[in-house]
């Protein structure tokens, strides 16, 4: 006896395609929908079970409704001139209106009750230029992205902001301005005073046979010179009273 056809509508219908590159795990979909007013047990069955994992693999699919079932091929060495073996199986049968236990359903199910449709696994690897293609799609993607971003900012910049705060944000940049440029000035001023005190130092602790005054900047010398004439005044008119004392003293 011939099965029944099957309920389930199958998309895609008579393949399963896994597109390179096979490095990293590959997953495509598989829709059922049960166009019927009874609920429908599916399952899903593969020949190559230790290459792919599904989920769900197994389940029941309400009245009218549908389920998205996941086939992730796992990583292998791919070979352009192996051709894929692999084929799935998609099991069905209706649900009887008392069923409490789904596994007890498929055992107690006749095999003329059983539904079937089968898919093969076809492997696709892109060429190189789909590849530069689809990279050079992304980069400009990427490129019109950030530009609209930037327009979008740019023209609503004006009306987040009215002519008061942008009036204060100018003149904030120009005191900030103006500030900068002062603090340069004084760096420079005490860049060019340090070289000054550096030639300085270094033309009088190079100069010969200089006397312990001279060690001192000109600046103290300067300010200082009439207390050492005053000192050398007062040191003679002492010299001259104890000289005046001394011969007085003599003829004595």
């Amino acid at each position: 006896m011939a099965r029944p056809e099957q309920v389930l509508l199958l998309e895609p219908q008579h393949e399963l395609r896994f597109r390179g590159p096979f490095t990293d795990v590959v997953t495509t979909t598989l829709k059922l929908a049960n166009p019927t007013d009874r609920s429908v047990c599916f399952k899903v069955k593969t020949t190559a079970p230790r290459r792919y994992c599904v989920r769900p693999n197994s389940g029941v699919i309400d009245a009218g409704t549908s389920i998205n079932v996941s086939v992730m091929l796992q990583p292998f060495d791919y070979d352009p001139n192996e051709k894929s073996k692999h084929k799935f199986m998609v099991q069905s049968l209706l649900a009887p209106p008392d069923m409490t236990d789904t596994e007890g359903v498929w055992k107690d199910a006749k095999p003329e009750d059983l539904m079937d449709s089968k898919l093969r696994c076809v492997f696709e690897m892109p060429a190189e230029n789909e590849k530069t293609h689809e990279m050079e799609s992304n980069k400009i993607s990427s490129s019109l992205s950030k530009s609209e971003s930037s327009t979008l900012s740019m023209k609503s910049m004006p009306s987040s902001l009215d002519d008061g705060e942008v009036k204060k944000i100018m003149e904030e940049c120009k005191r900030l301005q103006m500030e900068v440029q002062r603090l340069r000035e004084e760096n420079k001023q005490i860049r060019q005073e340090d070289d000054g005190l550096r030639m300085r130092k270094s033309t009088v602790m190079s100069a010969p046979h200089s006397s312990p005054a001279d060690k001192f900047p000109f600046t103290f010398m300067e300010k200082s010179s009439l207390d050492i004439l005053h000192s050398i005044f007062f040191w003679v008119s002492w010299k001259k009273v104890e000289k005046m004392k001394l011969e007085q003293h003599n003829r004595e």
